[in-house]
């Protein structure tokens, strides 16, 4: 626990001050009560004092003045609360190297099986769109809250060319934010549509707002992402300048290595080549979004790690204010120390 105002926690120092100056004043009374006794008439009743009882009053009126300065003090906690995340982009990577079967049977059903297991396992005000990715990416299911149309669409991966890192988080921005003109631009593409005339140019019956302002990294609640690959990118855009543009607009990159650091050998286009798990780029894609990286060198591994996912994207840790429960905490204790008060002693004070 941090105070955004620790100076006022010196108006603790009165605390010791408050207990002497009770213990004086029950002394004295005590004192007075013996006396009186001495000299009572005989038969007069001399009430009794109430034992440990008669303090409890006091000591709550005296937490309340404690939970009143740290109040003031805007006490400040990290605490673990249901997420206002209501849209998960799921990029999956559906490269030739997703034919290994270092995930059994391969990596690509691996990938189905979990992320079935993850689609069930999010909460229905949750909608969720998925994206597929080789040599370009494409959005096979919008957002939606329909659980059975996203389990098609993972029933619909089919493995193709190439392998676009990039374009899988730019395309997942374009969703996320789709009115939004979310694009890496390339200076060499740039220059030539610059030259070309402006019958040359495309026409956009809507056109799209220009990109907002960066923002900070991880600060978008609303959206996350995750994506699951082997990491060995081969087609523009790159991943790093993508993941950038994910971190200017606040939304954090979960990314899932998929396979074993040693790799397999796998036959494409009659050509064998050996894929292995790139991590360092999917690392630095996490960290540049304030995401996190995991990695799944088994299927089991994978299940495990998209039941993490789900826990994280459910519930997420956040550092709040928590004067109010400090304020709630004085009141209720000075409401029972008047009344235990008023019940003892027929006063409130």
């Amino acid at each position: 626990m941090i105070f955004t105002w620790p100076i006022v926690l010196w108006a603790l120092a009165v605390v010791p001050l408050l207990i002497a100056g009770y213990l004086v004043i029950v002394s004295r009374k005590r004192k007075a009560a013996e006396k009186y006794a001495a000299w009572a008439p005989a038969g007069h009743a001399v009430r009794k004092r109430g034992g440990v009882m008669e303090h409890v009053p006091a000591v709550l009126s005296l937490f309340a003045v404690i939970a009143l300065i740290g109040a003031m003090a805007r006490p400040n906690a990290v605490l673990t609360l249901p997420s206002q995340r209501d849209t998960v982009i799921l990029a999956i990577d559906v490269s030739g190297s997703m034919k290994a079967t270092d995930l059994e049977p391969t990596r690509l059903e691996a990938a189905r099986k979990a992320a079935r297991e993850f689609i069930s396992r999010q909460t229905r005000t949750t909608q969720i769109g998925i994206v597929a990715f080789a040599n370009s990416a494409i959005v096979i299911q919008r957002p939606t809250e329909n659980r059975e149309d996203l389990m098609q669409a993972v029933d619909r991966l089919q493995i193709q060319d190439g392998t676009s890192v990039g374009g899988a988080i730019v395309t997942a921005l374009q969703t996320l934010f789709p009115k939004e003109d979310i694009e890496i631009v390339d200076p060499k593409r740039a220059a030539e549509n610059k030259e070309a005339s402006p019958l040359d140019q495309p026409k956009l019956d809507q056109p799209k707002q220009p990109p907002k302002a960066p923002v900070e990294a991880g600060s978008e609640l609303s959206a996350a992402i995750v994506l699951l690959t082997d990491g060995q990118a081969n087609a523009p855009p790159d991943p790093v300048a993508a993941a950038k543009l994910a971190a200017d607009h606040g939304v954090r990159i979960f990314t899932v290595g998929v396979g074993t650091p040693q790799g397999q050998v796998v036959k494409e286009n009659g050509i064998s080549m050996r894929v292995q798990l790139e991590e360092e780029t999917l690392k630095k894609i996490a960290d540049i979004t304030h995401g996190r990286y995991f990695m799944a060198s088994s299927a089991t591994d994978l299940r495990d790690i998209y039941r993490d996912l789900n826990a994280r994207l459910v519930t997420e840790k956040k550092e709040i204010e928590i004067s109010a429960f400090f304020v709630a905490a004085a009141a209720i204790s000075a409401l029972l120390g008047a009344a235990l008060s008023l019940l003892l002693f027929h006063r409130i004070v």
